[in-house]
């Protein structure tokens, strides 16, 4: 199908040659490109984001965000796939709907339920999937941060104020695990554009008895959050073999 704007590479533009860090909310993408900067990392802007490259041990990768929202997370994806980006890492936030996911757990998502309007867009033929590759990636960084995880899919909308007890109850039932605004779109985006892409999230909420418990100001949400996403920087700086 023919389209009448196409995302492209201009001229003096970057081409990524390494793998995306993509910092979905403002506050980690701010600290992420804090660090970015101190690591000798060159900036360049990208609608109301920031891209970053880094030099690391094992060659370049690149630092973005923020993107808050399936439609503006989609729309710097596209343009940081257009840069030649194949592999991206998301590092976000998610509520929880499990009883056993507590505020600052991390979860690994391996799917989604698409309650978003972006991914109509992108049609596909099956549904898409996690690349092994990354969750690989991912775990082993956990691994050696210490940091705790679990795997479950996510359900992904546009609407947090319109997060009904009814919808909660079903997807609880369902198995799904937690709850986002953009990872359904990116992961149908990176499928129909044949690129790698994976996610980390902390959980910054929760539901538990049909009340909605808020964790953003969490002392030990800020704490993992910090943890899981500059770590993820020094990881790559130093390499996968550290």
């Amino acid at each position: 199908m023919q389209c009448l704007i196409n995302p492209k590479r201009e001229k003096g533009e970057p081409l990524l040659s390494g793998p995306v860090l993509f910092y979905l909310n403002p506050g980690e993408a701010s600290r992420a490109g804090h660090l970015a900067k101190q690591l000798g990392g060159k900036r360049q802007f990208m609608f109301n984001s920031n891209l970053w490259g880094v030099s690391g041990d094992n060659g370049p990768f690149y630092v973005c965000g923020p993107a808050v929202g399936a439609p503006m997370a989609v729309l710097v994806l596209e343009k940081l796939i257009a840069l030649g980006g194949k592999q991206v890492i998301v590092c976000g936030a998610c509520g929880s709907l499990s009883n056993d996911l507590a505020i600052g757990d991390v979860l690994l998502p391996d799917g989604a339920l698409n309650e978003e309007g972006t991914s109509q867009h992108y049609p596909l033929a099956e549904r898409p999937a996690v690349p092994r590759s990354l969750v690989d990636l991912l775990s082993n960084f956990l691994k050696s941060a210490g940091i705790p995880w679990c795997t479950g899919p996510l359900w992904t909308t546009d609407a947090p104020y319109r997060e009904t007890i009814d919808k909660v109850r079903k997807y609880q039932k369902s198995g799904l695990l937690g709850v986002d605004m953009e990872f359904s779109a990116l992961l149908t985006v990176a499928a129909y554009r044949r690129i790698e892409l994976a996610a980390v999230m902390v959980i910054s909420d929760q539901v538990r008895n049909e009340h909605w418990q808020s964790g953003f100001q969490d002392s030990v949400f800020k704490k993992r959050m910090r943890l899981v996403s500059l770590g993820l920087i020094d990881y790559l700086r130093q390499g996968e073999e550290k």
